[in-house]
């Protein structure tokens, strides 16, 4: 079977995802996908037109982040036309299986040369947003909110959180390395190939530096945020008095959620985009490229949908089973931090090595 081979990847500097305060917030969602699209096909000195296909991840597909952003953007950044693209939405997992079915497409020989990515503008969608009409998971599909009633995602972690009797003390000392390991990183350099500069159309630098992390971070500045999650679990959503907190309730109803959640131990509000060039034996050694990594083994699992995030552990122990490999076996792990309590009881449940988690901070 061929070998899934990564070439390349690479990133815009993460925005503050705020309109009139993140240097992002003017652009064109299809502006940062052209941005990192345009860098790898230069930096790889790639013919577009030998480009199978361009697989995108955006998770609001509305407005300006619709209508198939991957073959918008791949034309935007120039791309030859035969070069095609899709967009696909898994929520907060859209990138990672953008790249999963790229891995996939070269591995079963169907294609030699194909680019994953994801763009999400913060900025923007926040301008969708309806505070008259909140937004559920379900999307009014109230057969399916009685068969699994889905929360609001901060919620979801409190409960979790709950759940696992995972303290905020324990989620702000994670938040806390966080912003430490990557502050160290950027001082470092240790993204200077990966991030690329966003340019305006007249070719000035918008942003070459990251803009999200807080490196003045400091362990009493996070004790003293108020968590950010308390009102919106008991709001009302609806004229049935349907609230988030609620809907959790329905599958545990003797829980009592702490709301240790806050700014400061959930992952960013940011704008951005990245990509990952991904590549065939084959065609590697025809173009002469050279090969950074090799995707071994992938898995998707569900769980609980009325808790949300719970899947990284038993996706974890999925790939492992598939790749034949144990935790022992790994040198380094990266789990996204959509929230502290996701990174914590991913570390906890796995019997990890906090030093191998995340070395170079995550999205808190």
């Amino acid at each position: 079977m061929p070998e899934a081979l990564i070439i390349d990847a690479c990133r815009t500097p993460r925005g503050i995802g705020k309109v009139g305060k993140g240097a992002l917030a003017d652009f064109h969602p299809q502006h940062l996908a052209a941005t990192v699209l345009k860098a790898l096909a230069e930096r790889n000195q790639l013919d577009t037109a030998e480009v199978d296909d361009v697989i995108w991840g955006t998770s609001t597909q509305r407005g300006r982040q619709a209508m198939d952003m991957g073959r918008m953007a791949l034309l935007d950044a120039g791309f030859d036309r035969r070069a095609s693209g899709v967009t696909l939405d898994r929520f907060c997992g859209s990138g990672i299986t953008t790249v999963n079915l790229a891995a996939a497409s070269v591995a079963a020989g169907f294609e030699d040369l194909v680019i994953a990515g994801g763009t999400e503008m913060m900025s923007y969608t926040a301008t969708l947003a309806d505070p008259s009409n909140p937004s559920m998971m379900d999307a009014g599909n109230l057969r399916l909110r009685a068969r699994h009633p889905q929360s609001h995602q901060g919620v979801c972690a409190d409960a979790v959180a709950t759940l696992e009797g995972i303290s905020r003390e324990a989620l702000d000392d994670l938040a806390l390395v966080s912003q430490q390991r990557a502050a160290a990183a950027i001082a470092g350099g240790h993204f200077a190939r990966s991030v690329v500069p966003v340019r305006r159309d007249d070719g000035s630098v918008a942003l070459d530096h990251e803009e999200f992390p807080r490196p003045q971070t400091t362990r009493e500045g996070l004790g003293q945020l108020k968590p950010a999650f308390t009102a919106l679990a008991e709001h009302p959503l609806d004229d049935q008095g349907t609230t988030y907190g609620g809907l959790i309730r329905q599958v545990y109803p003797a829980l009592k959620i702490r709301h240790v959640h806050h700014a400061g131990n959930s992952s960013g509000v940011v704008d951005g985009a990245g990509a990952v060039l991904l590549a065939s034996g084959a065609y590697v050694k025809k173009r002469g490229l050279k090969p950074r990594a090799r995707v071994v083994a992938m898995a998707n699992m569900g769980d609980c949908p009325t808790l949300m995030l719970n899947a990284p552990v038993p996706a974890a122990r999925k790939v492992l089973a598939k790749a034949g490999l144990t935790v022992a076996d790994i040198d380094l792990w990266e789990i996204n931090e959509a929230f502290a309590v996701v990174a914590e009881k991913f570390i906890r449940d796995l019997w990890l090595d906090r030093d191998k988690v995340n070395v170079n901070g995550g999205a808190m």
